[in-house]
C-alpha cells in the first residue's frame, strides 16, 4: 500500500501560480512513477502529467504543456506540480497518483480554484 497526500490547492486569480506536493509513504517511492489528474465538476478525471520512477522523465497534457512543470524529490518522498498562468478551466480537483505494474494509488485531492 501507498498513502498519498497532497497539499497547496487554494484559490488564485487567473494569471497566477500554485505549486501542489503530494507526499508519499507506505512504500519506496523511487520505484513508482507519479503523476497528477484533475477533476473539474461535472467533468471525468483527466490526466495532467506524469514523471517516470526511472529517469524522471516526464509527459504533460496538452493543456498543461508550457503552464505546468512535475517533478519529484526521492528523498523527501513528494511530487510537485508548479502551475502558472492559471486560467478559470483549471479549476478542479486534483489528485496525485503512484503507479507501479499496473496498480494504482490515489490520494484524496486539493481543491485548485481559479477566478477570473
Amino acid at each position: 500500500q501507498v498513502q498519498l497526500v497532497e497539499s497547496g490547492g487554494g484559490l488564485v486569480q487567473a494569471g497566477g501560480s500554485l505549486r501542489l506536493s503530494c507526499t508519499a509513504s507506505g512504500r519506496t517511492f523511487s520505484n513508482y512513477a507519479m503523476s497528477w489528474f484533475r477533476q473539474a465538476p461535472g467533468k471525468e478525471r483527466e490526466f495532467v502529467a506524469t514523471i517516470s520512477w526511472s529517469d524522471s522523465s516526464t509527459y504533460y497534457a496538452d493543456s498543461a504543456k508550457g503552464r505546468f512543470t512535475i517533478s519529484r524529490d526521492n528523498a523527501k518522498n513528494t511530487v510537485y506540480l508548479q502551475m502558472s498562468r492559471l486560467n478559470p478551466e483549471d479549476t478542479a480537483v486534483y489528485y496525485c497518483a503512484a503507479t507501479r505494474s499496473g496498480v494504482k494509488y490515489w490520494g484524496q485531492g486539493t481543491q485548485v480554484t481559479v477566478s477570473s
